[in-house]
């Protein structure tokens, strides 16, 4: 039987302890107990790899907002320990899409949909976010649809 992912981020985080790692201890513990949680909130009786990627895009879409607080209060030390964490997060995630293969998978919803307007965002909103699945964060898909929307 295959490791799962969330047997990977167990065994890695084993090993940051044994290496002393204490940043990485401690990212990949809060993130096993944020997956051990969803299970739990969840009823599953175990945890897929699509579901251990749900908890990671939950963890690090929180530390991309906490970036952007301590950035806007002047906390630099704060930032750089929360940009730190999210690249421990990044590891686990699927490879994210630059910003060019994201606006040619918005100009086919768009196509697709036939939206021209502001108001039909929506519709290419959920005609693309499944097609990304993880590999590009919503609120980039949002400005790039909002750009070739001419908002």
């Amino acid at each position: 039987m295959t490791p799962t992912l969330f047997d990977k981020i167990q065994s890695d985080m084993k090993q940051a302890m044994l290496a002393k790692d204490a940043l990485r201890t401690s990212v990949l513990r809060l993130l096993v107990s944020a997956a051990r949680y969803y299970q739990a909130e969840k009823s599953l009786p175990a945890l897929t790899d699509e579901d251990v990627i749900q908890v990671l895009k939950r963890q690090a879409k929180q530390r991309r907002d906490s970036i952007e607080s301590f950035a806007a209060a002047n906390r630099s030390d704060m930032a750089e320990k929360e940009r730190q964490e999210l690249a421990i997060l990044e590891c686990y995630l699927p490879k994210q899409l630059s910003e060019a293969e994201i606006t040619e998978l918005v100009k086919a919803a768009m196509a697709e949909t036939g939206a021209t307007t502001k108001a039909q965002a929506g519709l290419i909103m959920k005609s693309v976010m499944p097609k990304l699945q993880g590999r590009a964060d919503g609120k980039m898909v949002n400005q790039i649809v909002m750009k070739l929307l001419g908002a």
